[in-house]
């Protein structure tokens, strides 16, 4: 089975990359912005609903970046592959969510949000100099973190 996942870059005019903070399922991870694709849906539209979901932030998608070129098997179903792909973004507001300093720095509504669900995300930005592949958690996204180092 296959999990598709598409995901958002969002760099500001500061040259920070915005990553979102998650609790997931007993576990903490810093990933970029953007989800699972569902049925019917193409990856740029569901890239633009996951950031309306997640931030009620309208993006315009400006290029493609990476998709996966190798085998990972999915962290939460050992039968699902996953297959990501990234794409540059840009905000077309201004970002309406609480932006946080310090990594996993969830607030009290988070913590609501956590209590009912299990899980909770909020949202910073990294300084350019400061991000890297260690910035990021999960496998795949370290690849794009380094391709983003390396290309942009």
């Amino acid at each position: 089975m296959f999990n598709i996942r598409v995901y958002g870059i969002l760099i500001n005019e500061q040259k920070q990359v915005l990553v979102s903070d998650e609790y997931i399922r007993g576990n903490y991870y810093t990933k970029f912005c953007g989800g699972g694709l569902e049925k019917g849906e193409g990856t740029i539209d569901c890239l633009k609903r996951e950031f309306m979901e997640e931030m009620n932030l309208p993006v315009e998608v400006t290029a493609h970046l990476y998709t996966t070129d190798f085998y990972q098997q999915s962290a939460f179903n050992p039968d699902h592959q996953i297959i990501s792909i990234y794409y540059i973004v840009k905000p077309l507001a201004p970002i309406a969510v609480a932006l946080r300093t310090k990594i996993f720095d969830f607030d009290e509504a988070q913590l609501e949000v956590y209590n009912k669900s299990g899980e909770t995300e909020t949202f910073r930005f990294i300084d350019w100099d400061d991000f890297s592949e260690a910035s990021v958690t999960l496998p795949i996204d370290k690849i794009v973190a380094k391709t983003i180092k390396e290309q942009l």
